[in-house]
């Protein structure tokens, strides 16, 4: 009996609980589901060549500025982006237009959209255009926006590397923020090295972290590199310019290709200079088109490429292919104002990140980039709504972990 009254005493307790935890969930007011995370899975490809891109983090508009003005990249010196066409779109500094609209570089809905449209295409890993530590010029903003950046790539599942200008070193010393050119290349290789280079997605090549730097333009003597490296516990993997590698010696690992002019150069350099470098990155590029002139930004470079349809990507690239390189650079994710940008623009859509798809040999053919356009135009739409962005945060994981299907369903969801 007494078994019996045990029994029925917990028998009642149990559904007492289960009813109150049921009428608790009942009252609690209503919030959003936090999202399911889960681990970025790698794209699957069939091209064992490192795809990365360069990438500029130096956009700003009037709303991210702190004086309310939009930045330098967007206007040069004579284009308003307050100013609206017929056609919907903003003046500014280029030829061509961004398909989501000019922006911030630091913005996290941007940088959402650029890492998810590069992982999609095949892309491995951004190298960054770095312009150093010192508060001079738009420095400090671009080492800003470069960190917002670098925050986001881990979840996504890309890698990174600096490209450091050490043209910055010669502004620290004219400014006043450093004594000499060395000093100035110290300090900032020394944040790079505490705050970057033992980040396990900052790319590795021969086990150590990649330095690509532009030039060099100011250090132009293996004296001054040997002094600059001395400083750090281990010395980079250190890429120039091509053909420039002879002014930091044997600091340096190799070179990197760039664009100039037409194919040829690049020919010369898979013919000629590859076979003598440890390190040789090739390049690709859809085209050169610069705005100085037009946008009162200088004297224009003095020659273009013209895109011709794609064909110019198409032969870089398969000038790449046939180089059988082990790294290759995409020049440029969105350099607007030299109008080499594979960011899918209104002229060219998404016809160069799918080329890129292509000569990576991305296994998963679905198309995806639409959907992810979606996911950032949605993120700005439903910006007051906390339903929606937690709905949105869950279609990103679902991005990163390569289950796209499920990512298109939900933003479908959204209304």
């Amino acid at each position: 009996m007494k078994r019996y009254i045990t029994l029925l005493f917990f028998g009642i307790i149990s559904i007492f609980v289960a009813v109150s935890c049921s009428s608790s969930d009942d009252k609690s007011p209503d919030k959003p589901t936090e999202p399911e995370t889960f681990e970025p899975v790698a794209i699957e490809k069939t091209n064992s060549t490192k795809i990365y891109v360069h990438y500029m983090p130096w956009f700003e508009t009037n709303e991210s500025s702190a004086d309310k003005k939009w930045g330098y990249h967007w206007t040069m010196a004579n284009k308003n982006p307050n100013i609206i066409g017929a056609n919907g779109r903003r003046e500014i500094a280029s030829y061509y237009y961004p398909l989501i609209g000019p922006y911030h570089s630091g913005d996290k809905n941007v940088i959402e959209n650029h890492l998810l449209l590069m992982k999609y295409s095949g892309i491995d890993g951004v190298l960054i255009d770095w312009y150093g530590t010192y508060d001079v010029n738009d420095y400090r903003m671009v080492k800003e926006n470069t960190e917002q950046l670098i925050a986001m790539l881990d979840k996504v599942g890309l890698e990174y590397a600096i490209v450091y200008e050490d043209r910055v070193t010669k502004n620290a010393v004219d400014a006043g923020k450093a004594i000499s050119v060395t000093a100035a290349a110290k300090t900032d290789l020394a944040y790079m090295q505490n705050n970057y280079f033992d980040d396990k997605n900052y790319i590795k090549i021969n086990g150590k972290p990649l330095l690509l730097n532009f030039g060099p333009i100011i250090l132009q003597t293996p004296a001054e590199w040997t002094n600059v490296f001395n400083t750090l516990t281990t010395k980079p993997t250190f890429l120039t310019l091509w053909d420039q590698s002879i002014e930091a010696g044997d600091n340096a690992s190799g070179e990197y290709a760039w664009v100039f002019k037409n194919s040829t150069y690049l020919t010369n350099f898979y013919t000629n200079t590859k076979p003598k470098l440890s390190v040789a990155m090739g390049s690709a590029y859809p085209g050169f088109k610069d705005f100085y002139a037009e946008g009162g930004g200088g004297a224009a470079i003095g020659w273009t490429i013209e895109p011709n349809n794609g064909a110019t990507l198409d032969e870089t690239l398969s000038l790449a292919k046939n180089a059988n390189l082990n790294y290759l650079q995409l020049i440029t994710w969105n350099d607007f104002g030299e109008g080499t940008m594979f960011e899918p623009t209104v002229e060219f859509g998404y016809s160069y990140i799918e080329k890129v798809k292509t000569f990576a040999g991305v296994k998963n053919t679905e198309t995806v980039f639409p959907d992810i356009s979606k996911l950032y135009n949605l993120r700005v739409e439903k910006k007051g709504s906390a339903d929606a962005q937690k709905k949105l945060d869950q279609a990103f994981n679902y991005f990163v972990s390569m289950q796209p299907a499920k990512a298109k369903q939900l933003i479908n969801e959204i209304k």
